[in-house]
């Protein structure tokens, strides 16, 4: 806008100079006032829209509610209205003024003053007419009585007494007779027209002719009747008017002239001066009220500038900096704004950098936490949890959100299995004990918790504040099923050792009696022999039988896995049971390659059916449903039957040793299976469905060698 400004600034003084010279009847523009008076409505036009633009902007901007639009529309209106109120009473001043004056150029005394000088001055040209044509007289009675030859002589001295430029004798038919003039007078005499001739044989003739030279006085009187010729003779004396007269004359006459032209336009004049004036005062007006919006504009900027970046700073951006353009109050603000952001930006850095630190101490601690396989739990002086690692909510089954904002003594309402784990918690941390020790079962979850606590005390003036709780604690459920089935293992392993050596002398001692005394005891002697032999010899099958399964139990792994089919192996094992009512459920018809022992993996299930079919066998309804199937990085194996399940107050044990419901049992076969697989690298579950189930996951081969 700043261009436009100049540019229209410029044209407007060019434009308004024409338009007040152009005003008078005596400039050279005066012929195209009609013209410049356009121009200057043009420009007036431009200018109204320029501003009327610029100041529908404005209202737009403030119908927004852009910041700063309202401090610029009222400077706008100040600034217009300082300039308006001087314009309007200079104009109206301007315009009385302006009536005034021209009513006074056309006073009824200038008016007068104007006539009467030119009235003297044509009397004064008309007394020199007059005493012109005095000597006229004089002279032609003093030469009427002259002959020809006196005449000459005469007129000479005659014109030098008077001091008439010119003096000529001629008759009524413009016949010469004598001439005489001085230096001035022309060569050739200058006879006067034929009307003036009339004119001056009735009587006289004076007049006032214009010549090259200026005005010149002419007068013809007609001579006294003499002896010369019977035609009328006629006297001419020629004078120029004085110069300084004649030019007053000419001046008091062009005068006189043009105030009778402007006295006929005194109405025009007011209307033209008083529309220059409109149009002038207009065009001020409106550059005025554009450099007050322009102004505004530059004023109210730096402002909004300001603005957009406080905007920006309480939006978290503290990186706007705004050029100091001046050195006044707003430059020294825009300063404080800069110097206000640096600090602010300095201190984010300060904090961010103060914040990075503890997030990394914070995640160098979780990420210590979280890979503790050992779960922490913090609470605070309420109860209420306050942080948790991933394998606390792994092995309580925890989820954050449900527990948020409960304390302890409440978890039992969403997590039932836990009231035993926050009972004991509870009472460890308000025992004596600073740091305190339990071992607490999960009866419903069959597992076992090592838990450790203490408190969180902080010193403050050599007082203890109690600021929370601490709570460690470990999932011991397999550390304890693997020190039993050492423990178990290891008496296995003796037994085996301790028990089979002298089971082979016992048999063969009693094979030898009865083969040595048979014959020589009678009848019933020997059956007596024979039975007690038999009975010896069979519960020396059975206990060879108890301490080869013990070897089983105790043994280490046979190192002879490699990869083979799960489901070829189970149909191997199907066919020596076709009599059984084995439900079969094949949900894969791919092979599924595990990397495992046949012998071991075919004596689970053989384990697993015979337990089945032990199961079913007082049973109404005889059943037992297998199912092989593959989920994702697993071959499952699952088999139920239709028995009366495991006891409830022995499933929590059914893979000890010496475990069985069953009166004929070993109580190791289920242990077994869990050893096998667990060397395997599987998973077994038991349970309870429409009898017992067993579910054995083994990870596939591809698994186990990209893992």
């Amino acid at each position: 806008m700043k261009r436009w400004l100049l540019v229209l600034g410029c044209l407007a003084t060019v434009l308004l100079f024409l338009l007040a010279t152009a005003s008078g009847n005596t400039s050279h523009f005066s012929n195209h006032y009609g013209l410049v008076l356009g121009l200057n409505v043009a420009l007036l036009i431009g200018m109204a829209l320029l501003v009327g633009t610029r100041l529908t902007r404005l209202l737009k901007r403030v119908q927004r509610k852009v910041f700063g639009s309202r401090l610029t529309l009222r400077m706008v209106l100040m600034f217009a209205l300082v300039a308006v109120l001087p314009g309007a009473l200079v104009y109206t001043l301007s315009v009385q003024f302006l009536n005034r004056s021209i009513e006074a150029w056309f006073d009824v005394r200038v008016d007068n003053a104007l006539d009467r000088g030119l009235n003297l001055g044509h009397n004064a040209i008309e007394f020199q007419l007059t005493d012109l044509e005095r000597k006229a007289s004089v002279i032609a009675w003093d030469i009427h009585d002259n002959s020809a030859s006196s005449m000459l002589p005469r007129l000479s001295n005659l014109r030098e007494q008077t001091g008439v430029q010119e003096i000529t004798l001629f008759d009524d038919n413009n016949q010469l007779y004598a001439n005489i003039g001085n230096e001035n007078a022309a060569l050739i005499p200058q006879l006067p027209g034929r009307d003036l001739v009339r004119e001056a044989v009735r009587g006289s003739y004076k007049g006032i002719e214009k010549t090259p030279s200026g005005l010149m006085m002419r007068v013809i009187v007609p001579m006294p009747e003499g002896n010369f010729s019977n035609r009328t003779r006629l006297l001419q004396l020629l004078q120029p008017v004085p110069t300084q007269l004649a030019q007053d004359a000419e001046l008091v006459e062009q005068v006189r002239s043009d105030y009778k032209q402007l006295a006929q336009s005194r109405q025009g004049l007011k209307i033209i001066y008083s529309l220059t004036l409109t149009i002038a005062l207009t065009i001020a007006l409106l550059g005025a009220l554009a450099l007050a919006i322009y102004l505004s504009d530059k004023l109210a900027a730096p402002l909004s500038v300001l603005a957009a970046g406080t905007r920006a700073v309480a939006q978290g951006d503290f990186t706007q900096q705004h050029p100091v353009i001046s050195r006044d109050e707003l430059g020294i603000l825009t300063h404080s704004f800069n110097r206000m952001t640096r600090q602010l930006a300095d201190a984010r850095d300060k904090l961010e950098e103060n914040q990075a630190e503890q997030a990394e101490a914070k995640a160098y601690v979780e990420a210590i936490l979280g890979s503790l396989s050992a779960g922490v739990l913090s609470f605070d002086e309420e109860w209420q949890l306050q942080s948790a690692n991933q394998s606390a909510l792994r092995i309580l089954g925890l989820d954050p959100e449900r527990i948020m904002g409960q304390p302890l003594s409440r978890w039992n309402e969403s997590y039932p299995a836990l009231t035993a784990f926050a009972a004991h918690t509870i009472h460890g941390f308000l025992s004596d004990e600073e740091v305190w020790q339990r071992q607490i079962d999960l009866a419903e979850e069959k597992r076992v918790l090592l838990v450790r606590g203490t408190r969180l005390t902080q010193i403050i003036d050599d007082a203890e504040d109690l600021h929370g709780y601490v709570l460690v604690f470990d999932d011991i459920t397999e550390l304890l099923s693997a020190q039993r089935d050492a423990a178990w293992g290891e008496v296995a392993r003796r037994l085996a050792h301790e028990i089979k050596n002298p089971l082979t002398p016992i048999q063969l001692s009693a094979e030898r009696m009865e083969i040595k005394l048979v014959d020589k005891l009678d009848q019933a002697g020997a059956e007596f022999l024979t039975r007690n032999t038999q009975t010896i010899i069979k519960q020396v099958a059975a206990l060879k039988q108890m301490v080869d399964a013990f070897r089983d139990y105790a043994r280490k792994p046979s190192g002879k896995k490699k990869p083979l089919d799960l489901l070829a192996l189970v149909k191997e094992v199907l066919v020596l049971y076709e009599a059984s009512p084995i439900m079969r459920d094949f949900k894969v018809h791919d092979a599924l390659i595990v990397n495992g022992d046949a012998t071991h993996l075919r004596q689970v299930i053989h384990n697993l059916l015979q337990n089945a079919q032990d199961a079913i066998a007082d049973a109404d309804e005889k059943q037992i449903c297998l199912i092989v199937e593959k989920d994702e990085k697993w071959a499952r194996l699952y088999i139920e039957d239709s028995g009366k399940g495991f006891p409830a107050d022995l499933l929590p044990r059914v893979f000890e040793p010496y475990v069985t419901s069953k009166a004929k049992g070993t109580g190791l076969g289920l242990a077994i299976v869990k050893k096998i697989i667990e060397e395997h690298h599987g998973r077994v579950q038991v349970g309870n469905a429409t009898g017992a189930f067993v579910r054995i996951e083994l990870p596939l081969w591809e698994e186990t060698t990209s893992g």
